[in-house]
């Protein structure tokens, strides 16, 4: 029993290939940046730091990686694997179809099922890779493919914090993760079984897991950072302890709790009580994590289907108005770092070309639609409140 990880970044190395590794299956990392792969090889071995909760640190050892320049290498592995498992961010994805087909391919021939289990932050992300790997295949292997293959998807709940200089010195592939352990997968796209491994947790009814979990932790994540940032915290956690931002965090978990519920039919009691769980992760002082981190690239995260632009529109759809979703957005907008070149670009387009045109080209919004008035509104209501600053 194998395993193969597309990707060997924070939730790849700290969460997928930790639980593998504690759970006595080997895998494979296969890695973009080569010389992430080399250093992985190198080493051979990573520490995992779980933040609030040393003696559950490990070393993580017997660590390898192929690159993507690997084709060969990476189809055997594939082939001889039980589950293939993506953390490579969710717009890369269709990067790998190529790679993950000719595995497919190979898996083909040897025989046996094999499931794909993509860990990203995204939207139907298996959907996309089954749709993308398809036309690669011939009429063989499509069969095989359909049949044989599971492509389903996983939520990913635990938190993975970039380490400091000094861990960083003593091993540049540390990672800081946070104390929390499951892994819910959906189990109606599972053919034949999962490897056992600890932590998974196979969910029936997933139907809106993907997107609860997207547009409650994210959105709220998104919100302290943002509004952090203009308040001038650089912490996480010291940011979700402000009143002035609590007010606003509270009103988004209540504006997505409804529309969540109303969509996917979840009791709103149970969804409000998933939303408690967001808070305190966001108000846990062991989870030292930094505003920059989370507010990088706002341009992504301020897109039409993300986490706040994302949010607000599924909320207006089911009659709810999003007014502190409205503020948080609002927020993004004017979000500033000179280390960002994607808030610079952003900061261009606002100074430039003006609010409309962030809404425009970057929210996909209609300026005079009704969310981007009540956006408008916001990014006043901010500037009167001297939280915005242009």
């Amino acid at each position: 029993m194998s395993c193969v990880i597309f990707g060997a970044g924070k939730i790849a190395r700290g969460f997928i290939g930790h639980l593998l590794y504690l759970s006595g299956i080997p895998f494979t990392f296969v890695e973009k940046s080569d010389a992430l792969a080399d250093l992985i090889n190198e080493r051979g071995q990573y520490f995992v730091n779980i933040l609030g909760n040393a003696k559950e640190s490990c070393t993580v050892t017997n660590a390898k990686a192929l690159k993507f320049s690997q084709v060969d290498e990476i189809a055997g592995a594939i082939a001889d694997s039980d589950a293939v498992f993506t953390a490579v961010g969710g717009k890369n994805l269709c990067q790998i179809a190529p790679i993950l087909a000719k595995g497919i391919a190979k898996k083909c021939e040897k025989g046996g099922v094999l499931n794909i289990v993509t860990c990203e932050n995204w939207k139907q992300p298996a959907a996309m890779l089954r749709e993308t790997i398809t036309p690669l295949l011939h009429d063989e292997q499509r069969e095989y493919f359909s049949t044989q293959v599971g492509v389903t998807e996983a939520v990913i709940m635990r938190s993975a914090i970039e380490a400091n200089a000094d861990q960083c010195k003593a091993d540049p592939l540390v990672v800081n993760v946070q104390n929390f352990w499951e892994l819910p997968v959906d189990a109606s796209r599972i053919v034949g079984e999962l490897p056992n491994m600890k932590g998974v947790k196979r969910v029936e009814a997933f139907t809106g897991f993907l997107e609860r979990k997207f547009y409650t932790y994210n959105a709220a994540n998104g919100t302290t950072a943002y509004l952090g940032a203009l308040l001038g915290y650089e912490k996480i956690a010291n940011a979700a302890h402000d009143e002035r931002i609590l007010k606003v965090l509270d009103g988004v978990y209540s504006e997505t709790a409804r529309a969540l519920s109303a969509k996917h039919h979840f009791p709103l009691e149970e969804q409000l009580a998933f939303t408690r769980t967001s808070k305190a992760k966001l108000q846990d002082y062991t989870i030292v994590d930094f505003i920059e981190r989370n507010a990088r690239d706002p341009i992504r995260k301020l897109g039409p289907d993300d986490r706040l632009v994302g949010s607000a529109r599924l909320v207006l759809e089911y009659g709810i108005k999003p007014e502190n979703l409205c503020v948080a957005i609002a927020a993004a907008i004017y979000y500033k770092s000179e280390n960002d070149i994607f808030a610079e670009k952003l900061a261009q387009i606002r100074e430039n070309e003006g609010v409309d045109a962030v809404l425009q080209k970057v929210c996909g919004l209609d300026p005079n639609g009704e969310l981007a008035m009540m956006i408008k509104e916001k990014i006043k209501l901010l500037k009167e409140r001297g939280w915005i600053h242009a």
